[in-house]
């Protein structure tokens, strides 16, 4: 088998797939990672990280999981799809289901779905744990540590146009996620969203690779609080960031190119979560790379900028393909803070953020050196 197949076969795992199965036919495949990452050079915080696994001692727990999914034709029309992850939060590992759905060939070009979908966020949302799929060990954190939800309960419409020079997709999705986890101040919690709708469209050019612009917005439902030590009151509960069906608006654009040789990814998102009062978060990446042979290094600059300060990187990776499917990668990444305490991916717990906040912490920017090895694989 190729690489271009295998590839092929990873990008299918997590995509929406160009036609149905036939009546009793069925697919069956697994994914996963196996990875190994350090935090280096930063006493202060006690990790990085949408889950804070990244710290001073070498653990698997931030880039591992394993995957499976099948697929199974009902009809020549309508089939079904399942897929699961072993994959951990925070301090532990959990098994979850992120699709679960029916399927509705209507022609050619149009399907329908409902069920558990992915949440069409980011341009890597739909393959964002099959770590084959792209360049990185660990997908940069400037842009996807924002929005934690990849899952959502309800439908969505896709519809494919060829043209003659590629394929025009349309996506609009609507629906809901109740009594979901976000991970935040070192603790994880509860929060639901609400009247989720989204949509994108991407141009897949014969040439010129891939080009995509999204928006999601949802009504957001969460209490972001816990006990701290404040002088005068003692131990008290502080609710640090409320936030009572304000919505959240996320825009992205995308690019992509990739002609077996040289390859790109580049990606720009701006979030804004209303009368919260952070102002918007933008971010994005840019990511180049050029393959000699099974070799593959690649280099990657991404910047997260906040009113309260910004956070910039350098991602250095080399991969190196074991076998067709198989890839061996290794990443060193530079990440460095600018602002009042401004901490970025860094995690501070809810004690640090209360006393930062009050002014009881000297003033202290952030930064790191992470080093990421591992391997991705499919099967």
């Amino acid at each position: 088998m190729t690489t271009a197949r295998v590839l092929g076969l990873a990008i299918c795992l997590a995509s929406t797939p160009a036609l149905a199965l036939e009546q009793g036919e069925y697919r069956l495949n697994g994914f996963g990672t196996a990875g190994l990452t350090y935090l280096g050079g930063e006493d202060d915080s006690k990790g990085y990280g949408v889950n804070g696994q990244t710290t001073d001692s070498w653990r698997g727990d931030q880039l591992s999981k394993l995957g499976g999914q099948f697929q199974y034709g009902i009809t020549d029309t309508i089939g079904f799809t399942a897929q699961g992850t072993i994959k951990p939060a925070q301090d532990e590992w959990q098994a979850n289901v992120e699709w679960l759905y029916l399927s509705w060939q209507a022609s050619d070009n149009l399907m329908v779905r409902t069920g558990r979908l992915r949440t069409p966020v980011y341009m890597y949302s739909e393959s964002i744990d099959v770590g084959f799929s792209y360049p990185w060990l660990r997908l940069p954190d400037e842009v996807y540590s924002q929005v934690q939800l990849s899952n959502y309960e309800g439908a969505d419409v896709v519809y494919n146009l060829p043209v003659s020079f590629g394929t025009v997709s349309f996506q609009v999705a609507g629906g809901m996620a109740k009594n979901r986890d976000i991970f935040a101040v070192d603790d994880m919690h509860d929060i639901d969203y609400n009247d989720i709708f989204g949509g994108n469209i991407s141009l897949s050019t014969n040439d010129f690779g891939t080009f995509r612009a999204g928006y999601v917005e949802a009504d957001i439902k969460a209490n972001i609080e816990d006990d701290v030590t404040v002088p005068f009151f003692g131990n008290i509960n502080v609710s640090l960031n409320p936030l009572d069906h304000q919505k959240g608006k996320f825009t992205s654009f995308g690019y992509q190119y990739d002609n077996g040789t040289w390859l790109t990814a580049n990606e720009w998102t701006s979030r804004v979560i209303e009368a919260d009062g952070s102002g918007s978060t933008d971010a994005f990446y840019l990511m180049g790379g050029r393959r000699f042979g099974e070799f593959l290094p690649h280099v990657t600059y991404a910047q997260l900028d906040e009113d309260a300060g910004r956070q910039n990187s350098w991602t250095f990776g080399l991969n190196y393909n074991l076998m067709p499917t198989v890839v061996l990668k290794g990443e060193y990444k530079r990440v460095e803070t600018s602002g009042d305490s401004y901490e970025g991916v860094f995690v501070r717990n809810a004690q640090q953020t209360v006393d930062d906040r009050l002014g009881l912490a000297p003033a202290h920017n952030f930064d790191g050196d992470i080093f990421s090895v591992g391997v991705d694989f499919v099967f």
